[in-house]
């Protein structure tokens, strides 16, 4: 083979093993519109933003990998991730144990359980779950939330994709109770984003679990990498200024 077409070869290679390395740099990350503060479709950028964006920028510029945000509803995260369409969920999706047999979690980034929301003419100060027996109570698809209100014994149950709709239908009466991550209540209500509904401030959550970056079952590599990222990240304060800017730690 002649030098000039030796080094053709070469380069074609390289060029090969270059685009390669770039894909397995670039991954997909499943995200919520719809998950204040955690995650939101921002108006004046038309893009997701929140914590857990913020949270995979810090992590994708400390590991060394570029990303890109597909917007879904919550309950399709899992689905995309396990049919490869997408490569990491970065959305308030906290660890269960049903959930941990399919997927795999990061190191904690931020732990927090249910909220109850209810309309501001209810004066109830809740408890328990055992108290909405008699009530329509709205939860989203595909959260850690259902079975404990089944359990409780909450039959007249409306399921939602977006916990912005039942909010809204709270709003509207066409439920008498919402349970929503706390943190995404506090945050819709001290945005007034709805009217005339209360976050029960005597409700104690039953569903408390922690929150990371997922990944695909078995992805050891990719995990290794998130997690050497986080750990430094709040080694060195940024994922603690992270959760301050967003109003989950003072």
């Amino acid at each position: 083979m002649g030098m000039k077409k030796l080094l053709s070869v070469c380069m074609l290679a390289a060029c090969l093993n270059g685009s390669v390395a770039l894909a397995a740099d670039n991954y997909k990350v499943g995200s919520t519109p719809t998950g204040m503060p955690f995650t939101y479709l921002d108006a004046k950028s038309g893009k997701i933003a929140g914590v857990m964006v913020d949270v995979i920028d810090a992590v994708s510029k400390k590991a060394g990998f570029t990303y890109e945000i597909s917007p879904m509803v919550f309950s399709a995260l899992i689905g995309s991730l396990q049919s490869k369409r997408i490569d990491i969920v970065s959305a308030a999706m906290i660890k269960t144990d049903e959930r941990a047999k399919i997927i795999d979690y990061t190191n904690t980034i931020f732990s927090y359980g249910e909220g109850l929301v209810v309309p501001d003419s209810d004066k109830t100060q809740y408890t328990s779950l055992e108290q909405l027996k008699d009530k329509t109570v709205g939860i989203q698809i595909g959260t850690a939330y259902i079975a404990p209100a089944q359990k409780a014994g909450v039959t007249d149950m409306k399921l939602y994709d977006a916990s912005t709709d039942m909010m809204r239908d709270l709003e509207k009466g066409r439920v008498q109770a919402v349970l929503v991550d706390q943190p995404i209540a506090a945050a819709y209500l001290s945005n007034n984003m709805f009217k005339n509904v209360r976050l029960v401030e005597s409700y104690k959550p039953v569903v408390v679990r922690d929150l990371g970056l997922i990944t695909r079952k078995g992805e050891t590599e990719l995990q290794q990498k998130l997690n050497t990222a986080i750990d430094a990240l709040k080694a060195d304060g940024t994922i603690a200024s992270i959760l301050k800017k967003w109003k989950l730690e003072k």
